[in-house]
């Protein structure tokens, strides 16, 4: 089944964030991150069901050379990538998203 990925307004923001921060501590190295991140959602378009669900059907998917992790869902013919978080933050905030999702 081919799946369309919709990356949402929030996700967006994620990215720029990180990428600014990365690219301040090393020119380049945002977009390393950058490439990093797309990598893995084409992985999570070509094979969205290889990870088990967790908190509320979301899925999580591992940024590699980076603590990092995409987060996503999977609504019928649809990839729906709900943050790039830190795997550090804190989890509360990501549950708010959630929760917002599924309204």
């Amino acid at each position: 089944m081919k799946y369309r990925v919709i990356v949402r307004p929030e996700t967006e923001d994620d990215l720029e964030k990180a990428f600014s921060w990365y690219e301040d501590k090393r020119k380049g190295l945002g977009y390393d991150f950058l490439l990093q991140v797309d990598a893995g959602m084409r992985f999570i378009e070509r094979n969205p069901k290889i990870y088990s669900t967790k908190y509320k059907g979301t899925r999580k998917h591992l940024i590699k050379r980076f603590p990092y992790k995409i987060i996503y869902i999977i609504e019928k013919d649809k990839i729906i990538i709900l943050a790039i978080t830190h795997g550090k933050r804190n989890p509360a905030l990501l549950k708010e998203r959630i929760n917002n999702e599924k309204c």
